[in-house]
């Protein structure tokens, strides 16, 4: 499949309308969104399993956003049945049941899967990695997407962006860390290759579920912890437990959801229905990064006004991450082809990345921010 194919109708608003016009046989509804015709169009069921529960209101809700507007877009005749973690699979085997065809698709993060191929992470986040929108530039526009499709090509899976958090926060601890040498010990809750390049910094990893994170940390089984941002976390009431709210979540720059399809049940859907899933996950994928910077402002206020330490990592420490994590990305792509494929394309694509934002991006918020503080 052309990339042109598989990525030409991500565009929102009046492109979403143009993606779906320019696969035939479509027409308005009575509301205005375009729809495919009834009259030869099949009706088809499927089933969504969710990494997630409906208390995650940005991300599961969108989830919810995905099917509504599939089903909105073929005038009810494509239904997909949402299932939260654990209905169907437990919220780490997704891609289980995705490929095995338990489901016929499935909302999670591919970082979960790191034990079935480490390169997968790309799909989501690495530490020092891309941010939202660097991101969507290399897997749109910079040939990731491709890349991607080919590594879960090996699980039955098609992919596509789903969703984002933005930059994650570096989580909640009962103790300052000024220096790498104040993280030996540390006992944290994180999962994930940000777990994996905190060992090496001399942390003590945790992988525990968000529901235990609370009782974890105030009961001083674990020193720290991090989960997503602020408004995820106020909602854990992570801030009762731990006051010292460090920034910012250099693991995570940008954490990404995917939708997973079983490719063969994929390859069965008329070409319009593909573009229809295509068109709603991209909708989908603004929709949640749009949740997350709506509330996430409003939730940081609230916590700084309930006391809470606001603390940005120093330099020596996210220096130290730096250096443990690209160490680690050499070490991973010596001992396999296919993660030295996609990490040599991403680091190329980062480079030039950085240097733009750099000169753009960053000094404009850098001046901006400061003359508001």
């Amino acid at each position: 499949m052309k990339r042109r194919h598989l990525i030409g109708s991500v565009a929102l608003g009046a492109g979403s309308t143009a993606a779906i016009a320019a696969c035939g046989g479509q027409t308005a509804s009575t509301h205005g969104s375009p729809t495919v015709q009834t009259d030869d169009a099949p009706q088809i069921q499927w089933r969504m399993a969710s990494s997630y529960t409906p208390s995650l209101d940005t991300v599961y809700g969108g989830s919810e956003y995905f099917v509504e507007r599939v089903s909105q877009l073929t005038d009810g005749r494509f239904e997909i049945f949402l299932s939260a973690a654990g209905e169907i699979v437990p919220g780490l085997e997704v891609l289980d049941a995705v490929q095995q065809g338990t489901v016929q698709s499935g909302h999670t993060n591919s970082y979960y899967y790191r034990d079935k191929n480490e390169a997968l992470a790309f799909d989501t986040a690495v530490p020092f990695g891309f941010n939202h929108r660097q991101q969507n530039a290399w897997l749109y526009e910079g040939g990731g997407l491709e890349l991607i499709h080919e590594l879960l090509s090996d699980f039955n899976i098609i992919s596509f962006p789903g969703g984002s958090t933005g930059t994650q926060m570096g989580g909640w601890w009962n103790q300052e860390v000024n220096s790498p040498a104040d993280l030996q010990g540390v006992k944290m809750r994180i999962p994930g290759l940000g777990g994996t390049v905190m060992e090496r910094l001399g942390v003590n990893v945790q992988n525990l579920a968000g529901g235990e994170i609370f009782q974890a940390l105030q009961l001083g089984t674990i020193d720290a912890a991090e989960w997503v941002g602020p408004y995820d976390d106020e909602k854990l009431g992570l801030y009762q437990a731990a006051s010292i709210y460090y920034y910012p979540g250099w693991w995570e720059p940008a954490s990404q959801y995917s939708f997973y399809f079983n490719l063969d049940e994929w390859n069965k859907l008329p070409e319009t229905y593909q573009h229809i899933l295509k068109t709603a996950a991209a909708e989908t994928h603004v929709n949640i990064m749009a949740r997350y910077d709506a509330r996430n402002p409003g939730a940081l206020r609230s916590l700084l006004d309930q006391g809470v330490e606001l603390k940005r990592f120093p330099d020596e420490i996210m220096a130290a991450g730096r250096t443990a994590s690209f160490e680690l990305y050499e070490e991973l792509a010596a001992a396999d082809a296919t993660y030295n494929k996609i990490y040599t394309d991403w680091k190329e694509f980062r480079e030039n990345s950085n240097r733009w934002f750099s000169a753009a991006e960053l000094s404009f918020i850098n001046f901006a921010s400061a003359q508001e503080s």
